[in-house]
């Protein structure tokens, strides 16, 4: 696998994802995570993830394309005993359906709160 496979890349980000979590956790002995400091910390942190939400769905769907091209040349087999290969593309794109809502929802509610943080900042 090279640093440019998309299967690399995804791991990447949901690492890079679990580094944000343990970022924004509070610090010991602090209600304060230990990465943001400032409302604006917050802000530009809910503008990357907007980025990132924004950006699924383009990922969804080229995966979906992917897989419609290689059903359309036949490439495509079922491992699964007694699985259908059509029951389970069909399955497929209902779930890549439901993930791209998701993460089309997931924007507008990060577009909310970036917006909302916007006017926010800190009292001394």
């Amino acid at each position: 696998m090279t640093d440019t496979a998309p299967e690399y890349l995804a791991f990447v980000a949901a690492s890079a994802i679990r580094d944000l979590n343990h970022a924004t956790w509070p610090g010991r002995g602090s209600q304060q995570p230990a990465g943001l400091e400032y409302p604006g910390d917050a802000y530009a942190t809910v503008a990357g993830l907007k980025q990132l939400a924004q950006r699924l769905p383009q990922s969804i769907d080229q995966i979906q394309h992917f897989m419609e091209r290689l059903e359309a040349r036949g490439q495509l087999r079922t491992d699964e005993s007694g699985k259908r290969l059509d029951l389970a593309l069909r399955e497929l794109r209902a779930g890549l359906d439901l993930a791209r809502t998701a993460a089309e929802s997931l924007e507008n509610g990060l577009n909310t709160a970036h917006n909302a943080l916007g006017p926010i900042g800190y009292a001394d």
